[in-house]
């Protein structure tokens, strides 16, 4: 356990990397949802997608935790298996960080009525439903998928190369096309669709827990192939 903390502080030395500049996309995103909204002539609720510039964020941190801090830890004499484990373990550090800051934000939202101009980045209805409990595992949900996807491709890259990555991405496109194709095919839209909101945002982030847990395990699979 402590060779995993340390690989934590690893991944930490550099605070602007699960900090600094994901304050930067959120604070830089609100100002200009904030800016946008204001050159709206309407009195009826805006709602904007800024929000989510930081967890795309989280796809690029995944990809760096990979190529550029695997390499150094090999030289440390951090097996593989610790490296992974406190790789993930400073993700959902980070995700439980940036979920906090989703919660702030919507509080801050609903404080000053959409900031003034009824305009709403973090606090969405779709998300809320379940009260902030709900919201947080919804926005915690998404940033820690996001790092898993960076980093299981950075994966891939790093054992396959990138002809590899390229052709498992558009086998899942394909996968992808044919699941709309098949669903249309037998006219299941109106149950998807019935699932979809009977379980709500926070059964959704909940089977995205599942999903996430997957895809750790099949990166843990892959990634003690890597080569630093």
């Amino acid at each position: 356990m402590r060779r995993i903390l340390n690989v934590i502080r690893l991944q930490l030395i550099n605070r602007g990397t699960f900090i600094w500049i994901p304050l930067i996309i959120l604070a830089a995103a609100t100002v200009m949802s904030i800016l946008i909204y204001i050159l709206i002539p309407v009195d009826e609720p805006k709602y904007g997608g800024g929000a989510q510039a930081p967890l795309w964020y989280f796809f690029a941190i995944g990809i760096s935790a990979m190529t550029l801090t695997f390499p150094f830890s090999q030289a440390m004499s951090i097996t593989r298996r610790e490296f992974f484990l406190g790789t993930m373990l400073t993700a959902v550090l980070g995700s439980t960080f940036m979920g906090l800051l989703f919660l702030i934000g919507g509080g801050v939202e609903l404080a000053t009525a959409g900031y003034g101009v009824n305009g709403w980045m973090f606090h969405q209805p779709w998300a809320w439903e379940a009260g902030p409990f709900g919201a947080f595992v919804v926005f915690f949900t998404l940033a820690l998928f996001f790092f898993v996807i960076g980093f299981t491709g950075a994966t891939i890259f790093k054992i396959w190369g990138g002809v590899v990555l390229t052709v498992v991405g558009v086998m899942l496109g394909l996968v992808l096309i044919g699941l709309v194709y098949l669903v249309t095919r037998l006219e299941m839209w109106g149950q998807v669709n019935a699932g979809i909101g009977g379980l709500g945002a926070l059964g959704l982030a909940l089977w995205g827990l599942v999903v996430v847990a997957v895809l750790m395990a099949l990166s843990f699979l892959a990634f003690r192939r890597a080569k630093p």
